[in-house]
């Protein structure tokens, strides 16, 4: 069963739970703002994408940030840091196959058909 991980009442998360409903994909849904992450976790996401994309820099929880926190994050080990303290920030929905492996970022129907339809 693949895990979908982000906050319950993102609109990008609703789509794509939607989606994966009505494709009858069944999924384990973690709240990370509830259940916190791990930076073991975040580091294991960086693996698969880049952690440019894995933070969303087009997020209100970025754009709150002080000018001080953005500059300071440079390179994967201030993104993971970043994203335990402000889970919000990284990019929704990060949905891992059975394994735990990351395997898309964000929602596409077109990336979802190819990842979850094969």
């Amino acid at each position: 069963m693949i895990t979908v991980y982000g906050i319950p009442n993102c609109d990008t998360i609703k789509k794509a739970r939607t989606w994966l409903e009505k494709n009858h994909i069944e999924y384990t849904f973690y709240d990370y703002r509830k259940e916190s992450i791990s930076t073991d976790k975040v580091k294991k996401w960086f693996k698969v994408f880049p952690w440019e994309k894995v933070i969303n820099k087009a997020s209100t929880t970025w754009k709150e940030l002080s000018d001080e926190e953005k500059l300071a994050v440079t390179d994967e080990k201030s993104a993971a840091k970043l994203a335990v303290a402000h889970t919000t920030v990284i990019k929704r929905p990060v949905i891992e196959d059975a394994s735990g492996k990351a395997v898309t970022l964000g929602f596409s129907e077109k990336i979802y058909e190819e990842t979850f339809l094969k």
